[in-house]
C-alpha cells in the first residue's frame, strides 16, 4: 500500500469493500474489478463515459470481467490518492486528472497549458501521439486505458467579467497549476482544488467563481452558485481544458487471459480516442442547458480586445512551465512545440 494513503483513507476502503461484499448481488465473473473515481453519478461523465464503458466490458467479455463503478471516492480516500489507490491494487482502475497531484506527471501538463488546446477531439486524437512519445515513464506504474481532454474551460462566477482587469483581485479556483498560474497571471488569487471542494468553497466565500467546462459543471451546483458564464472571443473560446488519465492497476491487467486482455484492449486507448473526444464535445450541450435552466444566469462572450490582452498575459505561464520542465532535465519547449503541432495535425 502506498505511503501516500492514509491510513483512515486505506481503512474506508476495507470497510466500503466489506459492506460492498455483504450487500451486492453475487457474480459468477471470472475477474471482478473495482472501478474508482471523484465524480458522482450523475455527472455526464459518468453517465456517457465511465458507466458504459463498464458495461461495455461486461458485456463483451460475456460476464466473465465485471467493472464495478464506486463513485464520489465511496471506497474511501481523497481524489488526490487515487493514482497511488490504482498503482498499489487498492482499487483496479481509476479515472483521474494527475493535475490534482501537482507534478505527478509533469509531462502530460503541456496540454493544460493555456490556448494550447482547442476542443476535445483534437486534443484527445493528440495525447494518443504524445503519449507514444512522450509519456511511458510518467505512466509506466500503470496499466493506462486511455489519456483525453475534456472541452475547455470558461469563468462561472458569481461577479460579471466584461474586461480582463475585472478579475484582478478575485478569488477563483483552477484544477491544476497550470490553471492556477493562469489566473494568476491574469491577477486573480487563484486556488488549485479538487471538483468535490467547489460548493462549500463557494458557499463559505473561499471563492467566487472557477474554470470549469459546462459538462460538469450541473454535478457541482454551477446552475445555483454562480451567475456569469464567460467565454472568450473566437476562434480561441475557451481558456484551457485538464487532461484526464483512464488507469488500470498492471496486476489486474496481467491476470486476465489473452481473450480477456483483448476485450480490455478493444476498448482502450487509440480504440475509444475519437469517440470519447466526441463525447466529450457532445456533453457540453446538455451542462449548458442546466446552466440556462436558471433564469437569473447570464451568458457572454469578452470582445476580441479583451480576449487578445488575456492571452498576451498568459504567455508567462509558458516561462514558468519551462522552468519546471528545466528544473527536471527535461526539454519543456519541444513537450510544447510537440502538442501544438499535434493538435494542429487533427484538428479540423
Amino acid at each position: 500500500m502506498s505511503k501516500f494513503l492514509s491510513t483512515t483513507a486505506a481503512a474506508a476502503v476495507l470497510a466500503a469493500s466489506a459492506i460492498v461484499g455483504s450487500s451486492a448481488p453475487a457474480t459468477s465473473a471470472e475477474f471482478n474489478f473495482r472501478m474508482h473515481t471523484f465524480i458522482p453519478p450523475v455527472a455526464n461523465p459518468a453517465k456517457t463515459f465511465l458507466a458504459p464503458w463498464a458495461k461495455k466490458i461486461n458485456k463483451a467479455s460475456g460476464g466473465r470481467i465485471n467493472v464495478k463503478p464506486f463513485w464520489a471516492m465511496q471506497l474511501g480516500g481523497k481524489p488526490t490518492q487515487l493514482l497511488d489507490q490504482v498503482r498499489d491494487g487498492v482499487v483496479d482502475i481509476v479515472w483521474i486528472l494527475p493535475g490534482f497531484t501537482t507534478g505527478r506527471m509533469p509531462k502530460i501538463e503541456t496540454f493544460e497549458l493555456p490556448f494550447i488546446h482547442k476542443d476535445a477531439l483534437s486534443t484527445t486524437l493528440a495525447l494518443q501521439d504524445f503519449q507514444d512519445k512522450h509519456l511511458g515513464k510518467e505512466l509506466s506504474e500503470y496499466h493506462t486505458l486511455l489519456t483525453h481532454a475534456h472541452d475547455g474551460e470558461l469563468f462561472m462566477t458569481k461577479k460579471p467579467i466584461t474586461k480582463m482587469s475585472d478579475l484582478k483581485g478575485r478569488k477563483l479556483r483552477a484544477a491544476n497549476r497550470s490553471g492556477v498560474w493562469l489566473l494568476q497571471s491574469l491577477g486573480v488569487d487563484a486556488v488549485a482544488s479538487p471538483l468535490p471542494r467547489i460548493p462549500p468553497m463557494l458557499a463559505k466565500g473561499t471563492i467566487t467563481g472557477v474554470m470549469l467546462p459546462y459538462e460538469i459543471a450541473p454535478s457541482v451546483k454551477m446552475h445555483e452558485l454562480t451567475t456569469y458564464f464567460t467565454e472568450l472571443a473566437k476562434p480561441d473560446t475557451r481558456l484551457g481544458t485538464a487532461v484526464f488519465t483512464f488507469l488500470m492497476n498492471k496486476k489486474s491487467y496481467a491476470k486476465l487471459p489473452a481473450d480477456l486482455k483483448k476485450v480490455i484492449d478493444a476498448n482502450s486507448g487509440r480504440n475509444i480516442a475519437r469517440s470519447t473526444g466526441e463525447n466529450w464535445r457532445a456533453i457540453e450541450k446538455p451542462g449548458l442547458a442546466v446552466m440556462k435552466s436558471k433564469k437569473k444566469n447570464k451568458f457572454s462572450r469578452l470582445s476580441v480586445e479583451e480576449s487578445n490582452k488575456i492571452k498576451k498575459a498568459t504567455e508567462v505561464v509558458f516561462v514558468r512551465f519551462n522552468a519546471e520542465m528545466k528544473k527536471l532535465g527535461i526539454n519543456g519547449q519541444e513537450l510544447i512545440d510537440d502538442a501544438r503541432s499535434m493538435i494542429a495535425k487533427y484538428r479540423k
